[in-house]
């Protein structure tokens, strides 16, 4: 009778590892296909942006600071490497922060304001920055659901043995941050 249930309990331990593995591969995967969806948003919105400078540019010449801020934090964020969640993270807030003074200025401006073009510009940055947050939703809960394997006994032991690692979220730093830009009319 033991010979069959050492086996068994073998068998038994041999599938339980490979299903657990599997599972952690699967929202490793999850989690990386989330942060390729934020990374393709945000070279789009990236790609958007010189054509905003540009538009703001002609209107508001005396405004060089801004446009001059936005355009660096442009080149800082495409600088950092696609991995690393954190710093991509804050530099992208910090472009988000400065575009959203970008339009802001907009307001002093009424023939910028009326122009065809700003506000083609502008509605594609508005819906660019819905699909970031979308695919922000995405990555977030992939990576959540990754780090609780991680986490979690047994797969924890499976986890640490073949090498899988925390995902970060991409998310607000900075309390400043999360309060709305002041807008006035």
């Amino acid at each position: 009778m033991l010979t069959w249930i050492l086996p068994l309990i073998a068998v038994a331990v041999a599938v339980a590892i490979v299903v657990m593995f599997n599972r952690l591969v699967r929202a490793r995967q999850m989690a990386r296909e989330g942060w390729s969806g934020i990374d393709v948003q945000l070279k789009r919105r990236s790609d958007l942006i010189p054509n905003l400078v540009d538009s703001v540019k002609s209107y508001a010449a005396h405004e060089r600071d801004l446009l001059t801020q936005v355009t660096e934090l442009r080149a800082a964020a495409r600088a950092l490497p696609a991995d690393a969640v954190a710093q991509r993270a804050a530099a992208e807030m910090a472009l988000t922060a400065a575009l959203g003074r970008l339009v802001v200025l907009a307001e002093a401006y009424p023939d910028l304001k009326a122009s065809g073009n700003f506000l083609k510009l502008q509605q594609q940055l508005s819906d660019m920055e819905s699909e970031i947050q979308m695919a922000r939703r995405y990555y977030n809960g992939a990576a959540r659901n990754l780090n609780i394997l991680i986490e979690s006994f047994p797969s924890n032991l499976i986890a640490g043995t073949f090498g899988f690692a925390h995902m970060d979220y991409f998310e607000l730093n900075d309390t400043a941050e999360r309060a709305a830009p002041a807008v006035s009319v």
